[in-house]
């Protein structure tokens, strides 16, 4: 028989201690509630565990009714929008999003269930949603891999919206013959892929990790902005926003936008982002040594390398701990590669480099689901399973084809000369991925060690003929 964990009790139980307190002591909660003040601990977050042991994030009152002024003082939401809401609220980015509602006064729509949220924006019909590259990348990769004559009508209208598509950032008349062009697929395309997403979305907000400006520009030549946030739990989710706003001070793809209004944000010497203000987080909960290191003189220091451009606008690099260095002496920022990687590749669900001390970079790859049953149906494999459909010949070839295109993209030193696709997804595997779908890279590695191995066998002759076929 398992000893029960005298850490946990039951509801009820807390019901019961809370009613017993307060008969004891009828005034107890008002003096908590006296000594509550903008200073006093909000909220206890765990970070994901991505970067090593989770750490306790002691997040202020101040953190978040800031957090929801400083969203209110940007203007990009009215108190008449519509959002619809999946990410966790035990995430800081969900949690923030409460914030920003509760300051600003628009409604929420709240369905946490991932492989609902087609279904539940043309429920909802929501103004606006945030979300992770992940969603983001299904999306666009569901509607280039249709084929025959509405393929082509597709890839046509897209061509048309990328060429629309500085006009309408910067507000500005277009030709007539493209209007017209514009107009065209905004009927026989734009608008029904707008009515999937319930037919009210102008905005789109992704975070939690990097997008591929490929990814940006093709969402907005559909005229559906998505624009990028970035911040962390450290920061009560958003230090920096892109604005979606027409002019030169609206969204710049590539970029995660401007600091938020009444904090402040450097480059130390080395280029990491450190932020500053209101919104970051007071340390981390009896870790007083880590705190100490990394909310340094009243600074932040992010982990992220990054720069800012003349109007002072963001661009994140890198992970300064997940760089990679080559046995040549050369840095891989694994993020970016992976992002290409993404963008270029729309059977993918998931990508992982890795390659340190190694001469080249090789990549871990999953499949999406849905797009590689819809290629067993066209080509006689109906009926087979996931993991059979991963390992054939033909599709192995289909990928190796995407990679090549990806790493024209790249600098020589990071393209991915080896990979494996995994005969299942890694959020079926415990603890390789986290609530907001991000891979944690160091149990990745050491569940896939053999993996990695195996691709690293002939390491000599592959760094000397390039990508493998």
């Amino acid at each position: 028989m398992v000893a029960e964990d005298t850490r946990v009790i039951s509801l009820a139980e807390v019901s019961a201690k809370g009613h017993a307190a307060r008969q004891a002591d009828p005034g107890a909660v008002q003096r908590v509630i006296d000594a509550t003040g903008p200073d006093s601990l909000a909220t206890l977050i765990y970070t994901s565990g991505t970067t090593g042991k989770p750490k306790g994030v002691e997040l202020t009152h101040r953190s978040w009714t800031y957090m929801g002024v400083a969203m209110e003082s940007w203007d990009p939401l009215e108190p008449d929008d519509v959002q619809y809401l999946w990410l966790p609220l035990a995430h800081v980015f969900g949690k923030c999003l409460i914030a920003v509602q509760m300051t600003i006064g628009f409604p929420s729509a709240v369905d946490g269930r991932v492989d609902r949220i087609v279904t539940g924006l043309s429920e909802v019909h929501p103004t606006f949603m945030c979300g992770v590259p992940r969603i983001f990348e299904k999306v666009r990769a569901k509607v280039i891999t249709s084929g025959g004559l509405a393929g082509r009508i597709s890839a046509w209208a897209f061509d048309v919206g990328s060429r629309s598509a500085p006009y309408r950032l910067d507000g500005s008349p277009m030709p007539k013959g493209l209007a017209i062009k514009q107009a065209i697929a905004e009927r026989l395309v734009f608008s029904k892929l707008k009515q999937t997403m319930g037919g009210r979305i102008r905005m789109m907000v992704c975070g939690g990790a990097k997008l591929s400006p490929q990814v940006q520009r093709w969402f907005f030549a559909a005229g559906i902005p998505v624009v990028e946030g970035y911040g962390a739990t450290e920061t009560s989710a958003i230090a920096f926003f892109n604005v979606p706003k027409k002019g030169r001070f609206g969204p710049r793809f590539g970029t995660v936008g401007p600091v938020c209004p009444g904090c402040e944000a450097k480059l130390a010497e080395d280029g990491e982002v450190l932020v500053s203000g209101p919104i970051v987080a007071r340390g981390y909960h009896e870790m007083p040594e880590k705190t100490a290191e990394t909310f340094a003189d009243g600074w932040y220091h992010t982990g992220d390398i990054g720069h800012f451009d003349e109007d002072g606008y963001l661009v994140v690099t890198e992970r300064k701990r997940d760089l990679i260095k080559t046995s040549g002496g050369k840095y891989i920022a694994p993020q970016k590669v992976e992002t290409t990687l993404m963008a270029n590749c729309p059977y993918l669900s998931q990508a992982v480099v890795l390659g340190e001390g190694h001469k080249y970079a090789v990549a871990l790859l999953t499949l999406d689901r849905d797009a590689l049953f819809q290629w067993a149906e066209n080509h006689g494999h109906a009926g087979e399973s996931y993991e059979t459909l991963s390992q054939l010949p033909e599709i192995r070839n289909s990928i190796q084809r995407f990679v090549d295109r990806a790493n024209t993209h790249l600098d020589r030193w990071e393209t991915v000369k080896r990979f494996a696709i995994l005969d299942h997804q890694l959020d079926e595997v415990i603890g390789m991925v986290t609530e907001s779908q991000k891979v944690r890279r160091d149990q990745v590695r050491a569940e896939y060690r053999e993996t990695i191995a195996a691709l690293y066998a002939d390491e000599q002759t592959a760094s000397r003929e390039g990508p493998a076929q």
